[in-house]
Order: structure tokens, then C-alpha cells, then sequence
């Protein structure tokens, strides 16, 4: 299964806020609007939509009135760093992901889907930029939704790809 998005034009991009959970290695990012940041129209699924990988890894997207508001990842089991990793630059469009519902679907549900997908992580050495690949890689467009959040769209709008950037340094375990 795939996960098509849309995307919304916005004048803003909201600030990532993102914080680590020491003992489970989980990284949360909150996407939080700019003081008088415009606000979309609620019009979409409230919930997540989580992404397993075959290794025990997964990636979840929280949702607000069908828009991503939010991202934790589980950043195990170990995380392949590469050298020569640099996010897009510069991003091809920016704007407001919302998750297209299946046909049929009422716009105000509270969703939670689960879809189970090959999920690679990749990270440069500092590991300051956390690369997620969906799926098989394919040519895809780069789309900020938040100031440190890149999403990647194939050509038919579903997602391939997900860059969390300007990561905090892990904290270390006791």
C-alpha cells in the first residue's frame, strides 16, 4: 500500500521542534505553527498513519484535520551512515502535506493506518540528517513541510522518502 499526499501552498513553514527519548531511542518532531502562521481549514482525518519496516523499525506520521503535524521515527536497529549524504537542496516546493483519505472516507475520521513497507535509514556521520527511504528508491520530488522537514513524492504524490534535519545529538544512555 502507498500513502498519497497533496500538497497545500503555504506562506510559512512551521519550526520543528524535536526531542529524543533516551531509553528507546525514539525521535519526536513536532511541527509548531509561527505566531499568526495561517491556519488550514479543518477539512481531514485526525490520527497516524505508521510505516513498519521488515527489521522491527517504523516511522509515524501524526495527523490534525489530514494534515502531518508531527513525526517519530525508531532510529533502530543501527542506522547505515554514509559519507556523501547531503539532503536536496533546494527543496523543489513548499507547503502543508495533507493526507489524501481513500475514497469514500469522511473527512473529520480518526485514522490509524498501518502499513508495512521496506524502511531504510540512512544518516551522515554526525548523524545531524536522518534520510528515509519508503519502499524500493525511486526518482522523486523534495517537498518542505516544516523548517527542518523534507518529504520526497514520486510522480504520482505518494510518499517515497522523509529527511528530518538538523537533528540533535543523540543522548547517551547512563
Amino acid at each position: 500500500m502507498s500513502i498519497a499526499l497533496q500538497l497545500e501552498p503555504t506562506l510559512t513553514l512551521p519550526a520543528v521542534e524535536y526531542r529524543w527519548d533516551s531509553d528507546t531511542r525514539i525521535l519526536s518532531a513536532a511541527l509548531t505553527a509561527h505566531e499568526g502562521a495561517e491556519r488550514a481549514p479543518a477539512r481531514g482525518a485526525n490520527g497516524s498513519v505508521e510505516v513498519e519496516g521488515e527489521d522491527g523499525s517504523w516511522l509515524t506520521l501524526d495527523l490534525d484535520d489530514g494534515c502531518v503535524r508531527g513525526v517519530q521515527v525508531a532510529v533502530w536497529p543501527p542506522v547505515r551512515r554514509r559519507a556523501q549524504l547531503s539532503p536536496p537542496r533546494p527543496p523543489a516546493r513548499a507547503g502543508r502535506a495533507r493526507l489524501k483519505l481513500p475514497a469514500g472516507t469522511s473527512a473529520d475520521v480518526v485514522l490509524s493506518l498501518e502499513v508495512t513497507a521496506p524502511l531504510r535509514a540512512e544518516a551522515d556521520p554526525a548523524e545531524t540528517n536522518f534520510h528515509f527511504v519508503l519502499g524500493r528508491k525511486r526518482a522523486a520530488v523534495s517537498v518542505a513541510i516544516a523548517a527542518d522537514i523534507l518529504l520526497e513524492l514520486d510522480e504520482r504524490d505518494h510518499l517515497s522518502g522523509l529527511w528530518l534535519l538538523n537533528v540533535p545529538p543523540t543522548p547517551t544512555s547512563a
